[in-house]
């Protein structure tokens, strides 16, 4: 695990250095620290990595002083996809049932589902998901009627829609935030 940390770190390094305008005023010897001191969010962003989110810390959030990291792959995360939103949704198919849902695979990999709002502050910093779309943090009256949002940037323009949560796309998966 030590020698994939430390590539993982180099990663890390080199995507905060190649796009500095996803976190002004951050220092990646700061960041870095942080990781170091918590292992287990080390294996959250290796599992983001993995699954093609090419992870990023897009700033903190100020209530907890935690970093935020988000996905930050031109398109939702390939290893991420073709999931319904989730379980009550998967045991709700029928048929053709897909391969496990999104809040259950984020938990798994220690990661909560972008909320709407981190979803358009992340949009602000490039335009991501022009051919795919990812679930959102779907509040609870939405869901509790049987819908969940997803979100993607069609005509340059961010759109937030919803979806029955048992729906499921080869095109849709999920962005992850982990706070360290």
């Amino acid at each position: 695990m030590k020698q994939q940390s430390e590539e993982l770190l180099r990663v890390l390094k080199s995507r905060f250095e190649q796009h500095p305008h996803r976190h002004p005023g951050l220092k990646w010897a700061d960041i870095e620290a942080r990781l170091l001191a918590q292992p287990h969010k080390l294996a959250s962003l290796l599992q983001m990595e993995n699954t093609g989110g090419e992870p990023d810390v897009v700033g903190y959030d100020a209530t907890s002083g935690a970093l935020l990291f988000f996905d930050c792959s031109p398109e939702s995360p390939k290893g991420r996809r073709s999931l319904c939103y989730d379980r009550a949704a998967l045991e709700a198919r029928k048929a053709n049932k897909p391969a496990g849902s999104a809040l259950e695979m984020a938990a798994a990999m220690g990661l909560e589902l972008l909320t709407e709002e981190q979803y358009r502050a992340l949009q602000q910093l490039g335009p991501f998901d022009t051919k795919t779309s990812s679930w959102l943090q779907t509040p609870k009256p939405i869901r509790k009627l049987g819908g969940a949002l997803f979100g993607d940037r069609r005509y340059n323009c961010v759109f937030v829609y919803h979806n029955g949560a048992e729906s499921y796309y080869a095109a849709r998966g999920f962005r992850g935030c982990l706070r360290v």
